[in-house]
Parts: C-alpha cells; structure tokens; sequence
C-alpha cells in the first residue's frame, strides 16, 4: 500500500510529475486531488496477492463513486461493491460491467432491486428475510432469477470505529447464523431465486488480521453445514476493511492478509470476492486548501481555513485524524493551532493542536482523503461542492467540475 501521495523535491511538492502549487493556481481551492498511479499500484498490488485463486475485487464505490476513478478501476478488471440503485446507475455510465456488481445494504429499495434484476448483477447480498421475498417477488414478475448471498452477522469485533463496526450482533447488518440458515432453506424452495455465495463485512478500518481470521472461520463453518443438508456455496465474499495509517495506525500489509486469506481458505473449491474500497483509494487524495485568517483568541489560535466540514466529514463526524501539511514557503514560527473551517459549527475542524507554522493565502494540504471525503460531502451552508482533479503523470484531468450557485438551487422554486 502506497504510503504518501506527495513528494518533496528541493522544498517544493509534487503528485507523481506535477507540482501542486500549479493545481491549485489552475483549479483553486478547495480541491481534491488524486493520483491515477497510486490508485492503480495499490489495485494491482492487491489483486496481485490473490492471483494464484478464483477471485474478485469488488471495489466499494460508497468510498469514492467519481465515475472516473470507477473506470479506471472497471478499464483493470474490477468488479464493484455497491449499497444503491444510484451506485449501479455510476458503475454503468463508468462502463462498469453489472455482472460485476455485488449489491449490499439494508433497505434496497423495490425501484433497486429491479434496476439491479434488470442489469442481471453478479448476487445481491440479501440482509433480511422481508428482502429475500421482495427479491423473489420482484424476478417472478420480470421473469428472471436473481442471484444471492446471504449477508452474515458474525458478531466479531472489528476493533474500530462503533460507526463503521457493522458484524457485530447489535449491528443493524446481516443476520445470525441460524437466521441464515433458515434463509437459505427458504431460498432453496423459491423458483426465481439461485443460491450462489455467503457474505460477510464486520467493518471498516480495521487494522488487525484477527477479525477477519474469525469471521472467515464462522463462514467456513457455516458452509460446512450447509453442505450437510444440501445446499451448495459457491463463492464467499469475505467484505472489505482493511484500514490505512492515517497516524500511528499499523495496518497489515495487503500480502500479510492475503497470506492470512489464503491459509484459511486451503484446499475450498470456492471463489472468493473482496470488497475493498479505503485500502485502495484512501491515501491516493489530498483535499488542497487555502489559509483565509489566522486568529487568535484569549485560548486558543486558530488556522482558518476556506475548506469546511461539509467537504469533509471524518474529523466532525469521527473525531478522525489526518495530518495537515503547509506546501507554502512560510517564514512564520511553528505554533499550536486548530485548524478549522467557516462553517457555523463547533465541529468544523479538520486538526486540533496540530504544530504548523502558517500565513494567509498559504496552501495547506489535507492527507489520505481519498475514501470518504468527496463520498460524505454536502452542501450545508449553501457551499458549493468542490472540484476533483486526476493526476496522470505530469497532467491534471478535471474529473468533476466545481459547483455553481446555480447548481445548489436548480430544482427549487419559488411559490406563486
């Protein structure tokens, strides 16, 4: 997994061949920015690892759904995690193949659920015994048969976030073993329904190999007894998860996990499916930003930035932490600051006490938001969403263009 996206040359920082105070003169701020090479080295990196297995990367589009990076990613091979109608909607106009496509989520709509039959998806990952009817409802009367996986809750702590814990048995995810196998016995006997995988995901930014070691176990178990009785598994989606070092995290390496994958899996005649979304695309952005104060009060100093929470969610919402670098020549002396945004929230800020020496008009950069980030954003005090840039090599291609005033209010009207 790449490290950093920013490269420092005599004082000066560069993505891949590009010097980022160009992107910013051209794009201005905020922006985010990625890199196409670390995005691609960190995919092949993973897909590699598993390449002597049946297997399949299911890239999670919630992390970052810009139909760009999705096919660059789909143009390589991957298939895609999605939790929406609007996500198959993005993989499809990314030229995404739909037979590649794993739909996960609690509360798929009938609207989605037909869009997806329709698309002849690779499995739904069904979460719940009302959506195994809906599914079977709804192919009868298109006359299809949908594919599914049971989603299962194997109540195994992932050890992170509670907000991004989802196998944990008061999760509102998946469902118990013995609810799957009941599930399974029901879908055996319906006639536009095929049983096709198992599924699990416990969580996201996980940095230990133990909670995928216990989860895979339990399936592994649970496709024993379902082989018992009849009823065969073909593929097992394992889920996605694996964290980044946003700080002093220590993540396992992409060839420790697969060598704890493949251990497990010895000798199962399955295919498996990967569902990764922040491993592979966290660390390949960085959300450009540019000083508009520096204030001072009786308590604190504060950097003052034209970025805000509605550009990126994780400090607010998470408390999650991601280092600030100033790419401007600043002479200023180094200070404790908090660095915060104009939104009128207490919660708009993306570093606290972070050691940084600054001056107005400087350009900070905001690491490893590359998952998450553009994903979560929002237009909370009416502020434009911002622009996304692609760096190839030495050239930037705008993959989304900055919103307009125009554009926050097309759809409202006025009354008569």
């Amino acid at each position: 997994m790449t490290e950093s996206i920013l490269k420092k040359k005599e004082e000066r920082f560069y993505i891949e061949d590009l010097l980022v105070e160009n992107i910013a003169n051209e794009f201005g701020t905020p922006s985010y920015i990625y890199s196409k090479k670390i995005i691609l080295d960190n995919y092949f990196n993973f897909e590699n690892e598993f390449n002597n297995i049946n297997h399949l990367i299911c890239f999670a589009v919630k992390s970052n759904p810009n139909i760009a990076i999705l096919n660059l990613l789909a143009k390589n091979g991957a298939g895609f995690d999605i939790v929406s109608g609007g996500e198959l909607q993005r993989v499809i106009s990314a030229k995404g193949n739909p037979k590649k496509v794993v739909f996960s989520g609690v509360g798929k709509s009938k609207k989605d659920i037909e869009l997806a039959i329709k698309h002849d998806i690779l499995t739904f990952n069904v979460e719940s015994e009302a959506e195994l009817f809906r599914i079977q409802s709804i192919a009868k009367k298109l006359s299809k048969v949908a594919s599914i996986s049971i989603r299962v809750n194997p109540d195994v702590d992932p050890k992170t976030h509670p907000y991004i814990s989802t196998g944990l048995k008061d999760n509102k995810f998946g469902v118990d073993e013995q609810s799957a196998i009941s599930m399974y016995k029901i879908a055996k006997n319906l006639d536009s329904i095929v049983i096709k995988g198992i599924d699990c995901h416990i969580g996201s930014q996980i940095t230990e190999l133990q909670p995928f070691e216990d989860s895979i176990k339990k399936l592994l178990s649970l496709i024993d007894h379902l082989k018992s009785i009849d009823i065969l598994i073909e593929h097992i989606d394992i889920g996605g998860g694996i964290g980044i070092k946003y700080s002093d995290e220590k993540p396992p390496s992409f060839s420790d996990y697969a060598k704890t994958v493949k251990n497990i899996l010895n000798g199962r005649d399955l295919k498996v499916i990967f569902e990764p979304g922040r491993a592979l695309i966290g660390k390949a952005g960085i959300l450009l930003t540019k000083v508009e104060y520096i204030k001072t009060s009786s308590e604190k100093k504060f950097i003052v930035v034209d970025a805000a929470m509605n550009d990126l969610m994780r400090p607010a919402l998470y408390g999650a932490f991601h280092e600030i670098i100033n790419l401007s020549p600043c002479e200023s002396e180094r200070e404790s600051y908090d660095v915060v945004g104009p939104v009128c929230e207490t919660g708009d800020f993306f570093g606290k006490d972070r050691l940084l020496s600054a001056e107005e008009n400087n350009i900070l950069a905001i690491l490893d938001v590359g998952a998450y980030g553009m994903s979560m954003s929002s237009n909370y005090n009416t502020r434009p969403k911002v622009a996304e840039i692609l760096v190839d090599d030495n050239k930037s291609h705008l993959i989304r263009t900055r919103e307009t005033f125009a554009d926050l209010i097309n759809g409202e009207k006025l009354l008569p």
